[in-house]
């Protein structure tokens, strides 16, 4: 498992292990208090993890790219529960509350976290992208199309991908950037 280090800079992963016993657990945070909450929890002592992914934001006719958490009002922090004072991430500011199972937080699967670190970067970036084949289908995940399923017909260098689209019954080729796609299985 990695673990943030703060020598690279908030939420940036290294190539650590985090301690036996430790795991990955997701705390729900306030509206728009991603980044509050991690600042916060990091300060504590506790290790965090927020993926982030590129988006697209019109606003007044202009666009422009943005970092948005991939998971809004969600992080992760890792910890061992029987060794760490858990019980004070509920009370951090930026949190509204831990994920609980019972009265015991409740760990995210083995293997979940370490695969989005896999697909991770630029310094928290998930790129999913990374794994696009032509032929294989996608969701449209930004953009005229977003949350539209396609299949994926060609990648370009320069960071383009045309895909089908399946509108009224017929196929319909559009262009979009690679980082707006996610692949589906």
């Amino acid at each position: 498992m990695l673990v943030a280090n703060r020598a690279e800079g908030p939420g940036i992963l290294s190539a650590d292990t985090i301690a036996c016993g430790e795991r990955w657990f997701a705390v729900n945070t306030q509206p728009f208090a991603e980044l509050r909450a991690q600042r916060n929890l990091e300060n504590q002592g506790f290790r965090t993890f927020m993926p982030r992914r590129r988006k697209m934001l019109r606003h007044a006719r202009k666009l422009t790219a943005i970092e948005a958490p991939l998971f809004p009002r969600y992080l992760f922090i890792g910890f061992d529960p029987r060794r760490d004072q858990w019980r004070k991430v509920n009370s951090t500011f930026g949190v509204s509350r831990l994920v609980m199972l019972g009265e015991a937080p409740h760990p995210v699967p083995v293997g979940v976290i370490e695969a989005l670190i896999a697909v991770t970067v630029d310094g928290g970036i998930v790129d999913l992208a990374t794994r696009l084949q032509a032929g294989s289908p996608v969701r449209v995940m930004a953009g005229p199309f977003a949350d539209q399923l396609a299949r994926l017909e060609q990648l370009n260098d320069s960071g383009r991908a045309c895909i089908l689209l399946e509108i009224l019954g017929r196929q319909v080729r559009a262009t979009t950037q690679r980082h707006n796609l996610i692949p589906l299985g």
